[in-house]
């Protein structure tokens, strides 16, 4: 199975937009993954110290390892996942130019999440079936588009409360973007 990347992966991104980015948020020990623009398949750890970025590579051995590429006579460390090598370097004197402390996470495109089905007891499906199925034919039978939306809610209603209250499930406002979230919303150009 694949890791799943860090929050902090922020994928194609140039050396310029990085060092904007990490710049806009001005803190010390900002950081954040993003690819190499020079080596193939190699990721780079970014990381903000007194307005100047600095540049790690992070290389993949053979056995699916991480390690910061190192100068020469200095000992390589290896980390299982890109979180152990993150955790790592948030621990102060790792050799980094400051330990990591605020991770940079990528805002990505708020996602449409499909409609939620309502939980129907296996005696109340028999209502919903029989209200809609009537709610609709009598609807159609009246010809108008109005009487299908009236038939169809009246029937699905009657259906499934079956001259019982059932309280319906409140639909979120997926649609809605909220400040502490990290997402945002997408709006063509």
């Amino acid at each position: 199975m694949a890791e799943a990347l860090p929050e902090c992966y922020h994928g194609a991104m140039s050396k310029r937009e990085c060092e904007e980015l990490l710049g806009r948020k001005n803190k010390d020990g900002a950081y954040l993954i993003r690819e190499s623009e020079t080596i193939q398949g190699a990721l780079c750890l970014c990381v903000y110290k007194q307005k100047v970025v600095y540049t790690y590579r992070i290389l993949q051995a053979h056995n699916g390892n991480y390690t910061l590429l190192t100068s020469g006579g200095v000992q390589e460390t290896y980390f299982k996942t890109l979180g152990d090598l993150i955790r790592n370097y948030k621990r102060r004197n790792q050799g980094l130019a400051l330990h990591l402390r605020h991770a940079m996470k990528k805002k990505t495109p708020m996602l449409i999440q499909p409609p939620r089905r309502l939980d129907i007891r296996p005696g109340v499906s028999a209502g919903v079936s029989a209200g809609v199925s009537a709610g609709v034919s009598a609807g159609v039978s009246a010809g108008v588009s109005a009487g299908v939306s009236a038939g169809v809610s009246t029937g699905v209603s009657a259906g499934v409360s079956g001259g019982r209250d059932v309280a319906l499930p409140e639909e979120e406002n997926d649609y809605e973007n909220d400040p502490s979230a990290d997402y945002v919303e997408v709006l063509p150009d």
